[in-house]
């Protein structure tokens, strides 16, 4: 199978994914471990939802989860491309860049490539949030690369009222 490789949508592909393991009312969540659940994602993000499509995107989600969270070396995505050749196709625009490789494998394998295009482009980006509770990840837009949380509203207000907290509680303490 073909696909190309320039669809912008991606990025949001990837962080989509690596958020699939949310932590919800404090206890960790896997929104693709029920089967079903896992064929709906893929087929609600372009995949087939064939058995063997969410097996290789579920190993893919895990080893990337490390790589982004510091865990793993870059050098462990490297095994989920055996295989995958990326050709050059001449069209009325110039060169598009053709992925080629099982069927079954590409959402997995968009979701590394998303991965590379990112460290290549737009490196330190992506990453963790940074509220130790929360296993969700974020992708900064910003100018300045100065996001910490994977929202705001949740856990950056959660961060900030409890740093107050204990401001608060040092200063009557002390």
């Amino acid at each position: 199978m073909t696909a190309d490789t320039t669809d912008t949508t991606d990025e949001d592909f990837l962080l989509e994914l690596l958020n699939t393991t949310p932590v919800v009312e404090g206890a960790p969540v896997d929104e693709l471990a029920d089967p079903e659940a896992g064929r709906r994602w893929l087929r609600a993000h372009g995949g087939t939802g064939s058995a063997p499509e969410l097996r290789h995107l579920l190993a893919a989600r895990e080893v990337l989860q490390d790589v982004v969270g510091g865990r793993r070396e870059p050098d462990d995505l490297q095994k989920l491309l055996t295989g995958v050749a990326r050709t050059p196709r001449v069209t009325g625009h110039g060169i598009d860049w053709v992925l080629q490789a099982p069927a079954d494998r590409m959402p997995a394998i968009r979701a590394v490539t998303a991965w590379g295009v990112l460290q290549e482009n737009r490196p330190g980006r992506l990453r963790p949030c940074a509220n130790d509770e929360c296993r969700l990840f974020l992708l900064d837009r910003s100018k300045a690369n100065t996001a910490r949380w994977c929202s705001m509203a949740l856990c950056g207000n959660r961060m900030k009222a409890r740093r107050h907290h204990q401001r608060a509680r040092a200063a009557t303490t002390g």
